[in-house]
């Protein structure tokens, strides 16, 4: 089959240069059109619910919200995890789907339990699906700032303007954006009708809060409408009774009294005031701003949905009143275009050694530029697959691909064409060849006919066409074990290895049609080598041979040194230390700082101030911006002591000479923890933050989960998990959940005492929840148009809501009519309790989160599992679970282990298909394990530790590796089955393979020292997998040319001397005539 589609390409080369072109034309459409981003899209399929519980503690949020929600979701198909944080006010459920389940389906079935179940919530609860967003979304972080008047921006109605005309002009225009799914508001005030009552006039006038609340509410209303016929016309009634001003609330009657009525102003200070919020922002230590955060819809193409915002945010402030800008800190598309410029470099840098070292070789620049032709032709291929199959370019799809490997079975075509088309004086040194399948061509010093040049291109062809696709198939064959990665894993990996195999399918089509098509027009006069070339062999051979037959006169030896090698690299394996992926510079620093859980939100915008001016202190630092608590849309759940100062960084080279990130992240830590005492510091990065807590929930490298029932018993477990944790090397920024030490004023009813006033507990309820929790009573219209509205809320002043007394003091109608103080009804007292209360798979838990410095994330985990097995003695009904990074990595190794060997084993039987003996195909296999000490050797001599993208590139490494041992056995099996003994048949196949064998390697290990050497941003990613390549390469090629050769003489002798002896016991035995 493969010798008829050789012969059909040739017959048909001009249907092949046509499907060429539009090959061309497919695949630049198919380029254009790609989505594009810095990475892959590696958040798993989750629905966050997001449900709004005004007024209620942490406790009852679990209680009344939560629990619910999750009994609710848990029963939902292909549901993997259920995980969940209750706060003050607001209760967060994420529901984790398996990989490969629809997104839109998994929130159509989270949404139809959630409106199955919205009876159970409690009244004013309000319960949504989060945006559809992932761990990259949040794309473009702005403020809103006025520029003319910076100081007067940070008062409490500069930051109400600011919010308003952000709501109503900046928000919804961005909104708008095609792949933008939502803006999220955080900081600035939203502002309110306040009515703020006079608990003395209330008094005088023998009124309650309640009163004033309905007073408001039915002053307030759209009167229900109709229409009415006039004559011919028809005309629609409109009732305008809504309030439209402070005045009119003002205005609004509570009762008449003798004929006099209480107005709603003569007991209240109407007026517009910021409404209560659990979050705020601010900026470089200047105060508070401002600020919006524009997130795109999972799966958009983020450079074209973040310049379509570039576009909508220059036209925005074209349009906003003179000094007020919209000015980003933090634009995704530094991050994509910094990862994209790394990949192009890597690509061109690779494709340019790539093509030296085919004319370096082959000596013939048609040759030479045949083969480099079909790198962009492949590339080709894999734009349109990844467009066919909806995969973004981005650092992992394209970054790995290597355009060596890519172009190794059109190396060895067209070697192989030069050989047979050209007198070869390296040859005409070893006269075995002539008798063999490769006997040297005259040279041609004619145009030769159409009929002769396809014939001798076919021949040659035919020649290793069957070992090219088996060996290109193997090396597809061996992305099979990245393909079945699971989880983070595998969302990354996994476009890689489609990519990489489309390209190789790609390159083998061009390999077997393209190329000898090609070659017929190229090579009508022969193919002339240049001088250089033809002495670089010449040499190359000699000193191969000489190396070759001393090795094979020593197999003892040389098998000894190889299994030494081998030895010596698997002892030294525990010494690189594991991780799960490097870690990648993105370019800016994300510091988390956690404060006292009491801590009032005005407060914790005076630390932030503090923090800000410290870290401006650092020279490479440009911005400091600080986002305390939770945004409108809270997706990120963080209280008010929670929060993540970003430090936006000079480009590179204006730093310090000889200062590294990790150098500034150690001068801030230190600074910090000097300057700013009692905070928390931890320090990641915006994508990997997100990424680590949209995963597994946690923000950290390692995450020790602590499960139990009993709170108190939980947190004590953890604490003593956090002391063991300190003691191990390595270790940075441990810290446990915040789950205790929030400041609650409780109020407990005295039900004898409501009994006897013959009040409900819904009155005292409505009291506070107005009076204390401000909470909304009537809207009114608000703007010139009367177009938007405001929310109108009843509340008492400051005094009477902030202490104890003051709350004792509010009162509450009796059912005489009497006013009865809340004192009287019920017991107020100051006490603590939780500040949040997080749940995994129904339990309630406790985090102890860690971060690591300076050694390897696997062998530290090991020393973190010995010391809290010596320090602790878990309490019954408590269990440990291990989370963050080290949960990916040791997901992603235990499926390697099993995957690895089956693809080996399919591996086997293609060899065996290839070259029909198990012996044979065993030999092959030897190239593996000593593939893997150049590896192993590479990744030491480096520092660089074994992750996951090291066993990619030890996996791509295989495949090479193998196609080279077959390219060598397959000659040199049709040498001995062509006559030649066995010494001789290995020599000079050897020799017959040692260019191609030396070219497909160099061109492999070459085509990827850009990516080992590269600094750009996402290089740390690739690193060890080009590393391993590139050292494997060397050991593996070595074994090739030396060891195989000599196992398989010294396999050929044995059966000589056993088949002889089988000849003589046959002669023996046979009867005497």
């Amino acid at each position: 089959m493969i010798d008829k589609l050789i012969e059909w390409a040739v017959r048909a080369r001009v249907l092949i240069v046509i499907a060429l072109v539009a090959l061309v034309g497919a695949g630049t459409w198919a380029f254009r059109t790609l989505r594009v981003d810095a990475f892959p899209d590696l958040t798993n399929v989750q629905v966050a619910v997001l449900a709004e519980a005004p007024g209620l503690s942490p406790i009852e949020v679990e209680r009344l919200v939560t629990f619910p929600i999750e009994v609710a979701v848990n029963g939902v198909a292909r549901v993997e995890q259920v995980r969940s944080i209750s706060k003050y006010g607001f209760a967060q459920v994420t529901v984790v789907f398996e990989d490969g389940t629809d997104v839109f389906f998994a929130r159509s079935l989270v949404n139809e339990r959630l409106q199955s179940m919205r009876d159970q919530l409690p009244e004013g609860t309000e319960a949504t699906l989060g945006p559809m967003a992932g761990a990259t979304s949040e794309i473009y972080l702005y403020t809103l700032e006025d520029t003319l008047h910076p100081n007067a921006a940070r008062s409490d109605s500069a930051l109400m303007a600011l919010r308003t005309l952000h709501d109503r002009v900046v928000r919804p225009q961005l909104r708008s954006v095609p792949g933008v799914v939502e803006v999220n508001t955080f900081g600035g005030l939203v502002r309110q009708a306040q009515v703020v009552v006079s608990p003395d006039k209330l008094a005088g006038y023998g009124l309650s809060i309640g009163d004033v609340v309905e007073a408001v509410e039915a002053n307030s209303q759209v009167p229900a409408g109709a229409y009415v016929e006039h004559q011919t016309e028809q005309y629609i009634l409109r009732g305008l009774g809504q309030a439209a001003s402070l005045d009119d609330i003002r205005q609004s009657v509570i009762r008449s009294q003798g004929g006099v009525p209480v107005l709603v102003g003569d007991v209240a200070d109407v007026r517009y005031g910021p409404e209560v919020r659990q979050g705020a922002v601010s900026r470089d230590g200047e105060g508070e701003v401002m600020s919006g955060i524009v997130m795109m819809l999972r799966g958009a193409n983020s450079r074209e949905v973040v310049q379509r915002v570039r576009e909508r945010v220059a036209a925005i402030n074209q349009s906003l009143p003179p000094g007020l800008v919209v000015v980003p800190y933090y634009d995704q598309t530094d991050l994509v275009e910094g990862t994209l410029t790394t990949v192009e470099r890597n690509l061109l840098e690779g494709g340019f050694l790539v093509i030296a070292v085919l004319l370096l070789f082959l000596g013939n620049v048609r040759a030479a530029l045949l083969v480099a032709a079909t790198i962009p032709l492949s590339l080709f291929f894999a734009f349109i697959g990844m467009r066919w199959l909806g995969l973004s370019a981005n650092l992992m799809s394209l970054g790995a691909i290597d355009f060596g490997m890519i172009v190794d079975g059109a190396v060895v075509m067209a070697e192989n064409f030069v050989r047979r088309l050209q007198a070869d004086p390296v040859r005409n040194t070893h006269p075995h060849e002539e008798a063999g399948p490769y006997p040297a061509a005259p040279r041609i010093d004619r145009e030769m006919s159409r009929e002769e040049t396809n014939a001798r291109i076919v021949a040659a062809a035919k020649d290793v066409g069957r070992p090219i696709v088996f060996g290109v198939l193997i090396i597809m064959l061996v992305y099979v074990p990245i393909m079945t990665l699971q989880g983070l894993e595998g969302r990354m990996f996994q476009p890689m290895a489609i990519t990489v195999a489309i390209a190789l399918f790609g390159s083998l089509l061009l390999a077997l049609i393209a190329v000898p098509a090609v070659a017929t027009w190229l090579f009508r006069r022969g193919a002339r080598e240049a001088q250089y070339a033809v002495v670089l062999e010449h040499w190359m051979d000699r000193r191969y041979a000489q190396l070759l037959r001393a090795t094979m006169r020593r197999p003892a030896l040389v098998i000894g040194a190889a299994v030494a090698l081998f030895g010596a690299s698997m002892m030294l394996v525990p010494r690189l230390g594991t991780e799960f992926l490097p870690e990648l510079d993105e370019g800016s620093i994300l510091l988390q700082a956690t404060k006292d859980p009491s801590i009032s939100l005005s407060h914790a915008g005076e630390v932030h101030r503090a923090i800000e001016r410290v870290v401006r202190q650092t020279p490479e630092v440009t911005t400091v911006v600080s986002r305390m608590g939770r945004a409108e849309v809270g997706s990120d759940p963080m209280g008010t002591n929670q929060s993540d100062v970003f430090v936006m960084l000079k480009p590179r080279h204006e730093w310090r000479e000889d200062v590294e990130k990790q150098d500034l992240i150690e001068e801030l830590e230190h600074n910090l923890n000097e300057q700013v005492p009692g905070v928390g510091f931890g320090f990641t990065q915006p994508v990997k933050m997100r990424l680590d807590e949209l995963i597994s929930g946690v923000r950290s490298d390692l995450a020790v989960k602590v499960f139990g029932d009993d709170p108190q018993v939980n947190r004590e477990t953890a604490e003593r998990v956090a002391a063991a944790i300190r003691k191990v090397s390595g270790t940075a920024e441990v810290s446990v959940e915040t789950t205790t030490g929030q400041g609650y004023l409780a109020v407990r009813m005295d039900r004898v005492a409501m009994a006897r006033y013959g009040i409900p507990v819904e009155e005292v309820r409505q009291a506070l929840a107005v009076a204390v929790g401000a909470q909304p009573v009537a809207p009114i219209t608000d703007g010139p148009a009367g177009t938007y509205t405001l929310d109108a809320v009843v509340l008492v002043p400051p005094g009477y809501r902030n202490t104890p007394e003051g709350i004792g003091s509010i009162t509450v109608p009796s059912s005489s009519g009497a006013r009865v103080a809340l004192a009287e009804l019920a017991d107020i007292s100051m006490e603590s309790g939780p500040v949040q209360i997080s749940r995994e798979s129904a339990q309630r838990l406790v985090i102890v989160q860690a971060n690591v410095r300076g050694r390897d994330l696997g062998g530290y985990v090991g020393d973190v599992q010995a010391q809290i097995a010596n320090d602790l003695n878990v309490p019954p009904g408590v269990f440990l679970t291990y989370g963050g990074q080290f949960e990916n990595q040791q997901r992603a190794m235990g499926r390697l282990r099993f995957v690895v060997p089956v693809s080996i084993a399919l591996i086997a039987l293609l060899l065996y298909a290839s070259l029909q003996s198990w012996t044979l195909a065993g030999l092959v296999l030897v190239n593996l394990p000593f593939a893997a000490v150049g590896g192993v050797f590479a990744l030491w001599l480096r520092g660089l530790h074994l992750s996951i993208s090291a066993s990619i590139g030890f996996i791509a490494l295989f495949g090479v590796a193998v196609l080279n041992g077959l390219v060598l056995l397959s000659t040199v099996q049709r040498l001995r089955s062509d006559g030649s003994e066995g010494d001789e048949a290995a020599v000079d196949g050897a020799r017959a393979r040692l260019r191609p064998v030396l070219m497909t390697a160099l061109v492999a290990s070459i085509g990827f020292i850009p990516v080992a050497t590269s600094h750009g941003t996402g290089a740390e990613v690739q690193r060890p997998l080009a590393t391993v390549v590139i050292g494997g390469l060397i050991t593996s090629t070595l074994l090739t040319l030396l060891v195989i050769p000599t196992l398989y003489a010294a396999i050929e002798r044995r059966r000589g001397r056993q088949a002889r002896a089988a000849q003589v016991s046959v002669e023996a035995e046979s009867p005497v005539v």
